[in-house]
């Protein structure tokens, strides 16, 4: 086993007891809740085993990204308690998404900052110091601390959207640490909170771009027969729900917030673009928004009455502990025009990002920055042209960043490139996890 920090023995030496979890078993992995003070308080996360099905090779960690996505569910749907963030009630929570992203006036502003402030109060109110330790670094750190409970020297991990982040961050700690490492859909580690809210909002548009483009070109397309009207049309209609929201047949209606949402979710994937045109069209046409609801609903995990897991809130007290260069929201405005410029029809929504978490309750301080990863075996890192939540560019500023960085190109739409349809990635992905076959480099796919 790779040498580790002393003070950290008795959670590296930890074994972990695994019970039957359905088909698959499940455990308990403890870390310490802050690693400045390894002796205080301890957290207990979940792990869940999906057996080999066949010739076992090792372990293979995974992370589904958000960040917040549940790990066990991207395992096998599976599910365990552990320790969760939680911040506020489904009510709460649903005031913050539907709100308007791009608000118009000053007291709008101000609600916006409150719901916000309010969201971050309630996550150190009921979760108390785990809000405090949710960062990537430390995130990294407990990676660790498992590759050791399931008695691998090497991390063998597959990392998508976030969780590429999460494993640039882990072999950059433990590069001599590192197994056989795919990236997929990846972050640009070394980017300001501005730049990646810049280049993401350029992605979306660019997939809602080739969207329409795919709507006019099968002909009779309900926005029209050119790219750029259909684009307009797509914005006013946003423009006419910030005005008067949409009934949806129940007791929530579709507002601006909740349309961006519902637009956004079937970008991820090219086979729900038929859900869209639906939800489009019903809105667009009838006046309701009910189907546009459904896919915001999909995109923050929200079921009947309740969210289903706590990726929302832990997407926000992730973020806010990784990006210390947040603006007041009264100097957003003054970045309309560049993020205009790369999304007509969501810049105004991307801008609003750069200010939410300036008066989140815990500063940290923390600043990205490029991750080399030196003395890394190599580590497959796989971008998507029309990707839109994490641009092309990212990946092939990640796989230049890392020393031992080796990138895949897929070509296509939608978010990530592995079990997307496109054999040739597929195969060099598993080629390299399986095999330990290093994918030929600047491989196009």
């Amino acid at each position: 086993m790779p040498t580790t920090d002393p003070t950290l023995a008795r959670f590296y030496d930890q074994k972990l007891n695994w019970r039957d979890c359905g088909r698959d078993k499940c455990s308990l992995l403890t870390v310490p809740l802050d690693y400045a003070d390894p002796a205080g308080k301890t957290l207990h996360l979940a792990v869940l085993e999906v057996p080999a099905q066949g010739h076992r090779i090792g372990s293979l960690v995974v992370n589904p990204g958000g960040p917040g996505g549940s790990g066990v569910q991207y395992a096998a749907a599976g599910s365990l308690q552990f320790d969760p963030v939680q911040c506020v009630g489904t009510k709460q929570l649903d005031q913050l998404v539907a709100f308007d992203p791009d608000p118009d006036t000053d007291a709008e502003r101000a609600e916006m900052d409150g719901l916000i402030r309010a969201f971050g109060d309630g996550c150190l109110t009921h979760s108390g110091d785990l809000t405090r330790h949710m960062s990537t670094r430390e995130a990294a750190r407990d990676m660790d601390i498992l590759r050791a409970a399931l008695g691998e020297r090497k991390l063998d991990y597959l990392g998508a959207s976030y969780g590429t982040f999460l494993g640039a961050t882990y072999a950059d700690l433990f590069p001599h640490h590192v197994g056989r490492f795919v990236l997929d859909g990846a972050i640009d580690p070394s980017l300001s909170n501005e730049q990646l809210s810049l280049q993401q909002a350029h992605g979306f548009e660019t997939a809602l771009r080739a969207y329409v483009t795919d709507c006019v070109d099968r002909g009779s397309c309900f926005l029209g027969d050119s790219v750029d009207g259909g684009l307009l049309k797509i914005k006013s209609f946003l423009l006419a729900v910030d005005k008067k929201p949409l009934p949806t047949g129940g007791d929530r209606q579709l507002t601006e917030g909740l349309a961006t949402l519902g637009i956004w979710m079937p970008l991820y994937v090219k086979s729900y673009w038929s859900q869209l045109t639906a939800g489009l069209k019903q809105a667009m046409d009838e006046g309701t928004g009910s189907n546009l609801l459904g896919l915001a609903d999909l995109y923050t995990s929200r079921g009947p009455s309740s969210y289903n897991d706590n990726s929302m809130e832990a997407l926000y007290a992730v973020n806010c502990l990784d990006h210390d260069d947040y603006i007041p929201t009264s100097d957003v405005p003054s970045h309309f025009a560049q993020f205009e410029k790369v999304s007509p029809t969501f810049g105004r929504a991307f801008a609003y990002g750069l200010s939410t978490c300036s008066d989140w309750p815990v500063q940290t301080g923390q600043h990205t920055v490029a991750l080399h990863a030196k003395g890394a075996p190599p580590i497959v890192v796989v971008g998507t042209t029309r990707d839109p939540a994490t641009p092309l560019k990212w990946a092939q500023a990640l796989a230049a960043q890392l020393d031992s960085g080796t990138l895949i190109t897929r070509d296509g739409d939608g978010h990530t490139g592995f079990q997307r349809g496109n054999s040739c990635v597929d195969a060099a992905v598993e080629g390299w996890l399986i095999k330990g076959d290093v994918p030929k480099p600047d491989l196009k796919c």
